[in-house]
């Protein structure tokens, strides 16, 4: 038996969102007017949960069916980046660790370009220093030797 790929993706959807529901259950959600910290993690549970069921009914309907297959390369560039960066964050700072998760993270296309990877490197760390360190005042070191 093939899955539909929308199939999937509405049931992951469904996962996360019931996730989110467990997590917000253990804080107060307040109201519309007065937020608490558990109202945003509840309201975005359900929109996973609804949107899930949608996406899976709809597929569900479909009359052709394709075999899921999946793309491991990306999967494991796409989270040695995120392993990458939560590792060297703590230890040389924002951007050296952001600049070492692009080129990784890119790798995962199915392009790589290096002049628009460094591009695109030095465009998000100075936006992600500007944002971050400077606009919100976050406690993050840009350089931590």
């Amino acid at each position: 038996m093939h899955l539909h790929r929308d199939i999937v993706a509405g049931t992951l959807f469904i996962l996360i969102g019931a996730l989110a529901l467990v997590v917000a259950r253990g804080y107060p959600a307040g109201s519309a007017m007065h937020m608490g910290p558990g109202y945003f993690p509840m309201v975005l549970g359900w929109l996973l949960v609804v949107l899930g069921a949608l996406v899976g009914l709809r597929a569900a309907r479909a009359r052709e069916w394709e075999a899921v297959g999946w793309a491991w390369k990306p999967l494991a560039w796409i989270s040695a980046s995120i392993v990458l960066f939560g590792a060297l964050m703590p230890r040389l700072g924002l951007l050296p660790a952001l600049i070492a998760m692009f080129p990784v993270a890119a790798a995962a296309g199915r392009e790589f370009r290096v002049r628009e990877v460094l591009l695109l490197t030095v465009a998000m760390s100075t936006l992600a220093a500007a944002v971050f360190v400077y606009g919100l005042k976050l406690p993050y070191r840009l350089l931590q030797f």
